[in-house]
């Protein structure tokens, strides 16, 4: 049988213990594998490893030796509980021993569960569990996670009190990083929150979400924006050792200013136009927007899509000759004396 997306969630949740199988196929191995981890859990319960409930197949085995699957669903545990066999990156080419598995499965067998790659509707692997009545197949799409998804993973992280403002940051997250990103994130903040019993800030989540680049290049273009020439050189050179160029550089000032004449240029003032941005911001950085929106104006901000633009335009042009890097660098500082100027 086939399980819509809908029904699947709430499947993995509460797997049913009577049933045969369960393929879990997609392109993303990350968010087959949280899944499968997931449903694994709630089938076995704390302590199957140990307890010998649960067998690890690699597909692959199964072509050498077809009854290998076969044995261990049949296989005798020492330990009561229920079991199961894993059968990881499966392809039609695994099908016959699979599909031998579940037409001989009995009550009391252990459950197959199988995890594989994207998979064609034409696939012999999704048509035996399709097309059987006691097993199930679910596809897993790159569609952003649920607001229940993300509530299951919050609690699962002992993360209870989420105001709605923590909670739509959370959901960006979420969108913005992959599954198991987002997972470490979520588990980072609630070592993070640990003994601390109040709700959950947009600050703590702010301090437990992940670094990178971007952190370098928000810090040099809220130097530019706030008019602090005199910082542009280092910061610039840092991004270079991280190995940011030229090109790069002037696209992110360029979306940042965009940014900020959205906001400035909205017809019910900045604080209103940066209510409408999307993805939207919180928190911080908001307030550091507004404030430079505010700061700069309409105006300034069109002499400054100018100027990048013209920066972007020399950089790809075929007969430039001077350094990519010092050209932008020039217009950053260009920008940042703008910033001063009345």
């Amino acid at each position: 049988m086939k399980l819509s997306p809908r029904d699947a969630e709430g499947y993995f949740a509460k797997p049913d213990p009577d049933k045969t199988g369960l393929l879990i196929y997609g392109a993303d191995a990350m968010r087959v594998a949280l899944k499968r981890q997931q449903v694994l859990a709630a089938l076995l319960g704390p302590g199957a490893e140990e307890e010998m409930r649960l067998t690890r197949l690699p597909a692959s085995d199964l072509r050498a030796d077809p009854a290998l699957l076969l044995d261990a669903v049949k296989a005798v545990g020492f330990f009561p509980g229920a079991r199961a066999v894993f059968v990881e990156d499966a392809t039609d080419a695994a099908t016959p021993a699979i599909t031998a598995a579940l037409e001989d499965w009995a009550p009391g067998d252990a459950q197959i569960i199988v995890t594989a790659g994207q998979l064609k509707a034409s696939s012999k692997l999704r048509k035996a569990f399709e097309g059987h009545r006691a097993a199930y197949a679910v596809g897993i799409y790159d569609d952003p996670p649920s607001r229940a998804e993300i509530e299951r993973v919050l609690a699962q992280a002992g993360l209870a009190s989420v105001p709605c403002d923590a909670m739509s940051v959370l959901s960006d997250l979420a969108t913005e990083l992959s599954p198991g990103d987002f997972a470490q994130t979520v588990e980072k903040l609630s070592l993070y929150k640990r003994g601390d019993a109040s709700d959950v800030t947009v600050e703590d989540i702010e301090a437990c979400a992940p670094q990178s680049n971007e952190a370098a290049l928000d810090d040099v273009l809220n130097v530019v924006a706030e008019g602090r020439s005199g910082e542009i050189g280092p910061l610039i050179r840092r991004l270079q050792a991280q190995g940011t160029n030229a090109v790069s550089l002037c696209i992110g000032a360029t979306r940042h200013f965009r940014t900020l004449y959205a906001c400035a240029s909205d017809p019910g003032g900045a604080a209103q136009g940066i209510g409408k941005l999307r993805p939207p911001v919180y928190g911080k950085r908001r307030d550091r927007i507004l404030r430079q929106a505010q700061n700069w104006g309409a105006h300034k901000l069109q002499t400054a899509l100018t100027v990048l633009t013209d920066t972007d335009l020399s950089l790809r042009s075929a007969g430039q000759t001077a350094p990519a890097m010092a050209l932008v660098e020039r217009a950053l500082i260009r920008l940042a004396m703008l910033a001063r100027s009345r």
